[in-house]
């Protein structure tokens, strides 16, 4: 799997040439709480690597999800619109935020891979 870690605790999997896969990481989901709200972006829209491009609300506090490279937003996980707890549950696989089409595919570079992103972590 070509998954990677940005600063700001999203996870992007660039496996799919097609559209790369963001959602937030566990270290994310645990500080926050139980996530009980995601404002996710428009379908269509472009962002640049670094804006904010959702918002996850839980019974703690609110937080911005950011872009972790630049793209167009593909498809948004409708499910966990439904069920912001998927968030929570299964923050890798059905707790996906939204699938987007890399305009820079080279930014994934200087994205962390696991490892780097654990040692940031549990440092942060």
């Amino acid at each position: 799997m070509s998954i990677h870690y940005s600063k700001d605790h999203e996870w992007i999997n660039a496996a799919d040439a097609n559209a790369a896969v963001v959602g937030i990481t566990v270290h994310a989901q645990d500080a926050l709480g139980d996530v009980v709200f995601v404002d996710l972006p428009e379908v269509g829209k472009t962002f640049a690597q670094g804006e904010v491009a959702g918002v996850v609300e839980s019974v703690k506090a609110a937080a911005d999800v950011y872009m972790p490279v630049s793209g167009e937003i593909v498809e948004v996980n409708e499910a966990l619109r439904d069920d912001p707890s998927l968030a929570n549950s299964d923050p890798l696989n059905a707790g996906w935020f939204f699938k987007v089409k890399l305009s820079e595919p080279a930014q994934l570079d200087a994205l962390m891979d696991e490892t780097s992103y654990n040692s940031f972590a549990a440092n942060a």
